[in-house]
């Protein structure tokens, strides 16, 4: 199945599609940049946003109508469309410019809903589900009709979730028409944000940037003793901080670092497990995040700086955990480092690329200092990889003008798929405002974990893993944000913590089975099998599935709290529990773990990743965690001290015969 931005959407060129696909593409590219650059109110066009959402939207849905079939294949993109794919392609434009040229008519019609109000609205709602379902698949479309059913039939219900009374012309309407619909803040920043940086990343990509991270952590990882996976760690964090789109890239870095890992000897689903995992973690790595981070700062009306500030400790102990469990399989399989004829000299790479490092310097820039809007600071990123690429480039990879047109293009194709799931958020977020359905969920949920905060955590977090399997990133955290935070912020959770609670747990479904994306599409990449690459994943991720109920009761993890002590205190245990517990679950920590030994390092480090802010008996438990590893790391210094007089007796013993 594919995600927002995960394949190439662009058909064989040459063909009617190509055309039109190239056309449509460059439009949505080209007026995304524009409007990150801010370039319409500078000449004096003023419209209103969900006029330019409208248009943008009708292009997106003729894109997905072309490229994507009635009927799913698994084949490579198809070179032609049949006729009533044209014409639901055509239409959808129409219809795109139709609202946009009408919208602010039909806004003032909004309570007398005539005619053509109602039939373009409910058109609308058939082409967005139509074109949803072939961009995404079935999940985010079976979820948005229950809730459309739910909000025709709630009224109906007894109880505590029963909802106000909607017709079927009215709810059309405000669906496709209100700000809190289709044409809200989820399509907004699925639009006037995520392209600019998609945009960016493809200029970097066509500069070299992806290849200089590549060669970047070949270099410094590649001597390093299992330096093959540390490799696909760094890089796919490097990269992936960037791209925020995780089977993207897998695509960007996998193909390098895949076949890597399996010739220095890590079994195809350890590599596929460890990219997969790797490539994961870019949706929550600053300094970009994925498109979910922007809409988190505007859900809770904050900065993005603040947001992935929150994100840095988090997101550092997961990828802390995945390395550390890469070098022990590392060292529990005798696997070494990469060939010295495989890995470039540091000085060379650097004096070939660190150019490449002041886009980020100027997006940082722009976004923590500046505080400038995230589309314009990514333009002025965007703007510093295209003086780079065109005067510089890295090695033989360099940005000419055709190349540029193509990143426009493919930066509006690949977009298409997250502007679909993004008006599917819309609906989901419309049907729950005008029924009253959201309030009465959260007095439920409440309810339901009778206002005891880690009951009602691990309902929700069961539900977020669980709904979250099949759907992308960004669809799974609207929905649970508006279903779960309201809930847990009743009960005493902070607002940040509760939505990086949905962020991370919702995520996770990418490596989740039975549906887990990445890892299967790093398995096909790898020839593994995927749904033991899935279970792998689960295992090298296992922070990401802990971690979200540390820092509800530990704010200091994500960095919220104003004494530098208890942050200290917090982050310090955070990292030893997460080696602990990595070692006993891989096996292996100063040498080969026995079971028992694998027992008490597991429960040493759960012990100190227990959170102060959860109990006052938690202090005790940190101390019992530290005295039950030193003890594991008493036995096993002791046990390699007596492998290592074996060894040597056994070398003399050799010696004198």
């Amino acid at each position: 199945m594919a995600m927002p931005g995960e394949e190439d959407l662009q058909p064989p060129s040459g063909t009617a599609m190509s055309v039109a696909t190239t056309a449509m593409g460059a439009l949505i590219g080209l007026g995304g940049i524009a409007w990150g650059a801010d370039l319409y109110r500078m000449v004096g066009w003023n419209f209103l946003a969900e006029q330019f959402l409208a248009v943008v939207l009708g292009l997106a849905m003729g894109i997905i109508f072309l490229i994507k079939p009635l009927i799913s294949s698994s084949g490579p993109t198809r070179a032609s469309a049949p006729w009533y794919d044209w014409i639901l392609s055509l239409v959808s434009v129409a219809l795109g410019v139709y609202l946009s040229w009408h919208y602010p008519r039909m806004l003032g019609e909004f309570f007398n809903s005539p005619m053509d109000v109602v039939v373009s609205c409910t058109l609308l709602f058939v082409l967005v589900v139509e074109g949803l379902r072939r961009a995404s698949g079935w999940a985010l479309v079976i979820v948005v009709l229950v809730f459309f059913a739910y909000a025709l039939a709630g009224h109906k219900v007894g109880g505590a979730l029963q909802t106000r009374e909607v017709d079927l012309s009215g709810l059309l309407v405000y669906l496709g028409l209100d700000s809190s619909g289709l044409f809200g803040l989820v399509l907004l920043i699925g639009v006037t944000v995520v392209i600019p940086f998609v945009f960016f990343g493809q200029l970097l990509a066509s500069s070299g940037g992806a290849n200089f991270f590549n060669d970047i952590s070949i270099g410094l990882m590649g001597r390093f003793r299992g330096g093959a996976a540390k490799i696909s760690i760094l890089a796919s964090s490097l990269f992936g901080s960037i791209n925020g789109i995780v089977v993207s890239n897998i695509l960007a870095t996998g193909v390098v670092t895949i076949p890597m890992m399996k010739r220095s000897g890590f079994k195809p689903e350890q590599a596929a497990a460890v990219e997969a995992t790797a490539s994961n973690g870019g949706q929550m790595m600053p300094p970009v995040m994925g498109a979910v981070a922007f809409l988190m700062a505007d859900f809770l009306q904050i900065s993005y700086a603040e947001v992935a500030i929150a994100a840095l400790v988090p997101s550092v102990l997961y990828y802390i955990a995945l390395f550390i469990q890469a070098d022990l399989e590392a060292a529990k399989g005798n696997i070494l480092r990469v060939p010295a004829k495989d890995i470039p000299k540091m000085l060379q790479v650097l004096a070939k690329g660190w150019l490449f490092m002041l886009p980020f310097a100027v997006l940082i820039y722009a976004l923590f200092w500046q505080n400038r809007e995230p589309e314009n600071a990514a333009i002025f990123a965007s703007l510093a990889v295209m003086l780079i690429g065109f005067a510089f480039g890295y090695g033989a990879d360099r940005l000419s003008l055709k190349e540029l047109w193509q990143c426009v293009v493919r930066t509006g194709v690949s977009s298409a798929d997250i502007i679909m799931i993004s008006a599917a958020a819309g609906f989901i977020m419309g049907i729950l405002q005008i029924t009253g359905l959201g309030f009465a969920l959260t007095l439920y949920l409440v309810e339901l974990g009778q206002g005891n905060v880690f009951l009602l955590l691990l309902i929700s977090g069961a539900l977020c893993i669980v709904l979250g399997m099949g759907m992308p990133t960004l669809g799974v955290y609207v929905l649970l944000a508006v279903l779960f935070v309201p809930a847990f912020v009743e009960v005493g959770v902070s607002p940040m913590a509760a939505h990086m609670f949905i962020l991370y747990l919702g995520m996770m479904s990418f490596v989740t089975p039975p549906v887990a994306i990445a890892a299967f599409f790093a398995a096909n990449l790898a020839g593994a099998d995927p749904m033991r690459t899935g279970w792998i994943s689960m295992r090298f991720s296992w922070t990401a599935y802990i971690v979200p109920f540390i820092f509800v009761f530990s704010p200091s993890l994500l960095l919220q709290s104003t004494s530098w002590v208890e942050t200290t205190y917090s982050i310090t245990m955070a990292i030893i529990g997460v080696w602990f517990v990595s070692a006993g679950m891989v096996g292996y920590g100063l040498r080969l773990m026995s079971g028992w030994l694998r027992t008490a390092s597991v429960t040493a480090g759960a012990l100190l990743l227990l959170p102060l802010g959860m109990a006052g008996w938690v202090v005790y438990a940190n101390v019992l965690g530290a005295l039950l590893a030193v003890a594991v790391t008493a036995v096993g210094l002791a046990d390699r001290r007596k492998d290592i007089a074996r060894v040597s007796a056994a070398s003399a013993s050799g010696q004198a015969t």
